[in-house]
C-alpha cells in the first residue's frame, strides 16, 4: 500500500483525504513525502516571477523533487540523497494562493473546499510526473484529478 505524508501548517486544512488517496491506483513505491504551502496574491506572483519569469498571480505552483517518475513506482534507491530521516521520499513542495482559490470557487459555483482540495490534487500530479503541456497530457491528468477528487468524495458537486 502507498503512503503519502502532507506536511502543511495551515490552520483549519485537513490534509488525510490526500494522503488517503492521492496515490491510489498508482505503482508501489517507497513512503512519500510532500509539503503544501498557502500564500497570498503578492507571495504568489513574487514566487512565480522568480521561479518561473512571469510576473502574474496564479492559483497554485508545484516544485517538484523527483525527475522521472510518471507512471512508474519511486524507489529510495533510485533517489537515495532525497529521502528524509524517517525514510520518506520528498516529492516536492505545492503553493496555494488562498484568494485566488476563493475567486475561482465563486467564479465555477462550488465550494471553496472543493477548490483548495483541487488545487492540491493539481499540484500533486505535477509532483508526480503529470502534466499539461499537450492535448493528450493534459486528458491524462485531468483523469487523475477527477479520479482522485472522487475517491475523496469531493466530485464536481461538492460542496
Amino acid at each position: 500500500m502507498n503512503k503519502l505524508i502532507i506536511h502543511c501548517e495551515e490552520e483549519g486544512f485537513d490534509a488525510s483525504p490526500l494522503e488517503q488517496n492521492a496515490l491510489a491506483g498508482l505503482p508501489e513505491s517507497d513512503p512519500l513525502t510532500a509539503e503544501i504551502v498557502f500564500t497570498d496574491e503578492e507571495g504568489i506572483r513574487k514566487l512565480n516571477a522568480e521561479t518561473r519569469g512571469k510576473d502574474a498571480v496564479t492559483d497554485v505552483l508545484s516544485y517538484p523533487n523527483l525527475d522521472g517518475v510518471f507512471g512508474k513506482e519511486i524507489r529510495k534507491a533510485d533517489f537515495p540523497y532525497d529521502a528524509d530521516e524517517d525514510g520518506n521520499l520528498f516529492l516536492g513542495s505545492i503553493v496555494i494562493c488562498r484568494e485566488r482559490a476563493k475567486e475561482q470557487a465563486e467564479e465555477y459555483g462550488h465550494s471553496l473546499r472543493r477548490e483548495i482540495y483541487y488545487l492540491a490534487v493539481h499540484g500533486l500530479c505535477h509532483l508526480l510526473g503529470y502534466d499539461h503541456e499537450t492535448e493528450e497530457d493534459k486528458t491524462i491528468m485531468r483523469a487523475r484529478e477527477e479520479q482522485v477528487m472522487n475517491a475523496m468524495g469531493i466530485g464536481r458537486d461538492a460542496q
